[in-house]
């Protein structure tokens, strides 16, 4: 039983644990893992390797990689986060090939804080469960899947292990390259392999596809098959009963000697040795995983502490209607005409004009249009679509629509504003965007709105000066600005309360 088979949930194709992990033995299995220490410490035994991971540590199980988890003596909250390989590889190619490595020197590097982040919303939707949370789920699991792509498919060996290399990070291309040669010399490491004969799939020299593994590794291609060769013979020497001179024919060992050296060289002991200490820790019937699981309250305390800004933006912002919108800037590349936008149609209205007022400061910005839809209108000042951004988002509504088509005065139309108390949460997804931007937000909250209508109709419930010069406050937005490191894509976030709307400017600096 050393493989574990995992099951998902119908309409949720990832399974999560968050449990306090006495012992979990060792096992493998064919989907993706993703583990995240909440707190405390635990030992992880991955192949030849044993790590101790600490509170805020992230650490990628790559599919069929072995390994057993261990109390170090002390408490800890672990989220182990299972992802069906099958379901997600349909949106994303080659993904059951990648290899993803999380191991970091420098463990605040922004890339793990937006891991940590994707991960903490993950476990506020599982833990709230509001209506339509599965979508949400996998949502963020999208987010999560993009940033392994992004910034997590680069390694090297160093002092016996793989570390993430940060220096070869945005290189796709030779992402995509060293995911197709590791993922030929897995699929045939148990006959003769050469160098050559890689190099003919990938369409290189020998010597440039030697420098290509050497640099990206850290190990040469006879170095980088041999640990293959002895990393995937684990599965035999811990899950059978096979003979070492068997096991090192089946793993493509040309004779036995190189097996036990290579093995010794990265499990530091000979194969028998290894199966002797090992083989009664495998997952069983009779060693079964020890972990007790953690009540919701305390799982909310560890990621408050953990994540505090995503805890304190999902506590707020509880069950508002959710509005999805993708768009991939190097896409858009049609001429669209602001009249043909949808909120260009509602505000040609005369009743409707007063609460334009972000609408307005965009038509004055004289930007292309390069994407809209019915909450949004997406423009630009550059020609990639990249370095200068305009979203405007709109609380828009079907009761809006209808009161915008509908002929009422200004009072009608303030009165319905006043009764509108819906709120909605609209994500806008931007990718294709990479490096240093500021980010500049202009919220007209229902409340300015409102204020707007009062001043068009001359304020006529002020009792005096004071409460008009009050009232005229009140029209002014929200003003924002912060600076975001994005790496291919960006999520947007704007919450609104009724009729109300926010005009975010994105410039790179």
């Amino acid at each position: 039983m050393l493989k574990e088979k995992s099951f998902y949930k119908e309409g949720l194709p990832i399974n999560v644990i968050i449990a306090e992990i006495e012992e979990y033995p060792i096992h493998f299995h064919d989907d993706l893992e993703v583990v995240y220490v909440l707190d405390g410490s635990v030992i992880l035994k991955n192949g030849y390797y044993t790590y101790t991971l600490n509170a805020g540590d992230i650490f990628i199980l790559n599919d069929r990689e072995i390994h057993s988890f261990k109390n170090n003596g002390h408490p800890n909250i672990v989220m182990m986060l299972q992802m069906d390989l099958f379901f997600f590889s349909k949106y994303y190619d080659n993904l059951k090939n990648s290899f993803f490595v999380t191991d970091m020197k420098d463990a605040d590097d922004e890339s793990l804080e937006v891991l940590r982040g994707t991960l903490a919303r993950i476990i506020l939707e599982l833990l709230e469960k509001n209506p339509n949370y599965e979508h949400k789920v996998i949502e963020n699991i999208h987010n999560l899947i993009a940033c392994l792509l992004a910034d997590f498919q680069y390694f090297a060996m160093e002092d016996g292990k793989f570390i993430n290399e940060s220096k070869n990070k945005g290189n796709k291309i030779l992402a995509g390259r060293l995911n197709r040669i590791t993922d030929y010399m897995y699929e045939n490491y148990t006959r003769r392999l050469t160098l050559n004969e890689v190099a003919e799939q990938e369409h290189l020299s020998i010597y440039y596809l030697s420098h290509v593994i050497k640099a990206a590794t850290g190990l040469s291609f006879q170095e980088l098959l041999s640990f293959i060769r002895v990393e995937e013979s684990e599965k035999l020497l811990l899950g059978t009963n096979k003979k070492i001179g068997v096991i090192s024919e089946e793993s493509g060992f040309s004779a036995v000697r190189y097996y036990i050296k290579y093995f010794k060289k990265w499990f530091g002991m000979h194969p028998t040795e290894y199966r002797e200490k090992y083989t009664n820790q495998v997952s069983s019937r009779e060693t079964s995983a020890k972990y007790t699981l953690i009540e919701p309250e305390e799982i909310l305390q560890a990621v408050k502490h953990q994540a505090k800004e995503v805890y304190s933006s999902f506590i707020k912002d509880k069950g508002p209607l959710l509005t999805i919108i993708n768009i991939n800037l190097e896409e858009q590349n049609k001429i669209i005409k602001k009249k043909d936008c949808h909120l260009s149609n509602l505000f040609k209205y005369e009743h409707m004009k007063p609460a334009a007022l972000a609408y307005k400061m965009l038509c004055d910005l004289n930007e292309t249009v390069i994407a809209y839809g019915k909450e949004y209108v997406i423009t630009t000042s550059s020609r990639n679509n990249k370095d200068g951004i305009s979203l405007l988002i709109y609380n828009y509504n079907e009761s809006i629509e209808n009161l915008a088509k509908n002929s009422v005065s200004l009072e009608e139309t303030l009165s319905e504003f006043e009764n509108d108390c819906e709120e909605s949460e609209i994500l806008v997804k931007l990718f294709g965007l990479t490096g240093e931007y500021r980010f500049y937000r202009y919220k007209l909250t229902r409340e300015n709105i409102m204020y707007a209508y009062q001043a068009k109709l001359g304020f006529p419930n002020a009792k005096d000066r004071r409460d008009i010069m009050i009232g005229k406050w009140g029209i002014n937005p929200q003003v924002s600005y912060s600076d975001i490191t994005v790496s291919d894509s960006v999520s947007i976030q704007s919450n609104l309360i009724g009729f109300s709307g926010e005009l975010i400017l994105i410039d790179k600096i």
